[in-house]
């Protein structure tokens, strides 16, 4: 069902890829309803939503795509729905949700007519590859940040963390652990590294040991809570835009960044199942509004998954089975600190910026727009606003040198719409 054989692996390899990314992705299930709750929606509830979008969307890409990529509720799409839309906006929480239902029809809608080619097929292959190192230095930022290595500060912006502390320690070891293991080749060596890092959690006291199972919460807070009428205002219809454009260039720039890392695409950067995948995208966006929360989305954590040996969508298979097991097992998976997952992101996303190297670097009209998207991707917290800058600069650049017969109308359609939302929006 999987083809394992035709892509060079096999159910071992591809159960223990799967909780590899569960590994490094399972924190959403604690963070989503953190967020969440703050735009008055039910804890518990969110908690069980959570799990059950990331299972039926991961399941989906499985058994419909066969590609190795999970999904859950997205992080920054979740405050944008918290912070922007419910708290700024004065938007009812119920109201969001159908907001974010309405960008998952226009999403398949897109996914499954010629405008989604138009779109895609027009992005070069400098951008692709800029997509692909960008997000691997956004998972770098996230998992520096995760381990206390950076912190915020006011005048600077970022700083040193506290380096005493004995998390940075143990994410530092388990780092150079993983990255030990890759180079002798040892399968699993991100999982181990994770492993190493709880275990060295747990003896120096600075994660609990937890009990095994609880019961999982009701849903029914906010289960199938959409407040479609409230969709017929017109202050709504921005709202619903931005989830959308959020979401189509966030999964855009997901999709070829883990399928790039798994050997899976095209000299172009385009790779079979594309088209699925995206479906999967959407439909899994309508399902997760309908059971109670934000954004369902493809996660960059499938490429710690990746990096473990996984190819097909048995991976993503095995992330729903453990998103299941997390319901019943929510104390366990929550005693996993963040710097013992941290050290995986970071590692990623180390090996995703090798695509820098295929990028023309002797053609300033493909390499400034490259190093716009890659460099503006972390600074901004922002796969789409990276993307955006880069397309502006692509435009740009070729418009004015001269050579505007290299830039196809999509090109310019999307620079252009990027250019409008961040002026207006």
């Amino acid at each position: 069902m999987f083809k394992l054989k035709e892509h060079g692996t096999n159910v071992r390899s591809e159960l223990l890829a799967g909780v590899t990314t569960y590994m490094t992705m399972v924190y959403i299930a604690f963070v989503n309803p953190a967020i969440l709750a703050d735009a008055g929606m039910d804890h518990g509830a969110v908690f069980v939503a959570t799990c059950l979008a990331a299972a039926f969307g991961s399941a989906l890409m499985g058994l419909y795509a066969n590609l190795p990529i999970a999904l859950a509720p997205g992080m920054g799409l979740n405050a944008y729905f918290t912070y922007s839309v419910v708290k700024g906006e004065a938007i009812p929480w119920e109201a969001a949700l159908a907001a974010v239902f309405a960008s998952g029809v226009l999403f398949l809608i897109i996914s499954v007519t010629p405008l989604r080619r138009w779109i895609i097929d027009s992005i070069s292959k400098s951008q692709k590859l800029a997509i692909s190192v960008g997000i691997g230095f956004f998972l770098i930022i996230i998992g520096l940040q995760a381990a206390g290595f950076i912190a915020a500060d006011p005048a600077t912006l970022v700083q040193l963390g506290n380096l005493k502390s004995p998390g940075i320690a143990i994410a530092a070891t388990a780092f150079i652990l993983m990255a030990a293991l890759d180079a002798r080749r040892v399968p699993g060596a991100i999982l181990i590294g994770i492993i190493f890092a709880y275990l060295a959690a747990l003896l120096f006291g600075l994660t609990p040991v937890s009990a095994i199972a609880s019961a999982p919460p009701s849903i029914a807070p906010v289960f199938m809570k959409l407040d479609f009428p409230a969709l017929w205002n017109l202050a709504m219809l921005p709202i619903v835009l931005t989830f959308l454009f959020i979401v189509l260039f966030d999964n855009t720039g997901t999709l070829i960044g883990v399928a790039r890392a798994a050997g899976l695409t095209r000299p172009d950067g385009s790779f079979p199942g594309l088209e699925r995948a995206l479906v999967v995208d959407s439909a899994s966006t309508m399902a997760g509004a309908a059971l109670g929360t934000s954004t369902t989305t493809s996660y960059i954590e499938s490429a710690a998954g990746v990096n473990a040996g996984g190819r097909t969508g048995l991976v993503a298979i095995t992330v729903a089975a453990l998103f299941l097991m997390t319901l019943v097992l929510a104390p366990l998976a929550g005693s996993i600190p963040a710097f013992a997952t941290a050290p995986a992101l970071i590692f990623v996303g180390c090996l995703m910026t090798a695509g820098a190297r295929d990028i023309d670097f002797d053609d300033a009209t493909e390499f400034v727009p490259a190093a716009i998207t890659i460099i503006a991707m972390p600074l901004t917290f922002s796969i789409a606003d990276g993307i955006g800058f880069g397309f502006i600069a692509y435009a740009g650049i070729k418009l004015l040198a001269g050579r505007w017969r290299e830039v196809p109308a999509a090109v310019l359609a999307l620079a252009a719409i990027f250019v409008l939302r961040f002026a207006l929006l």
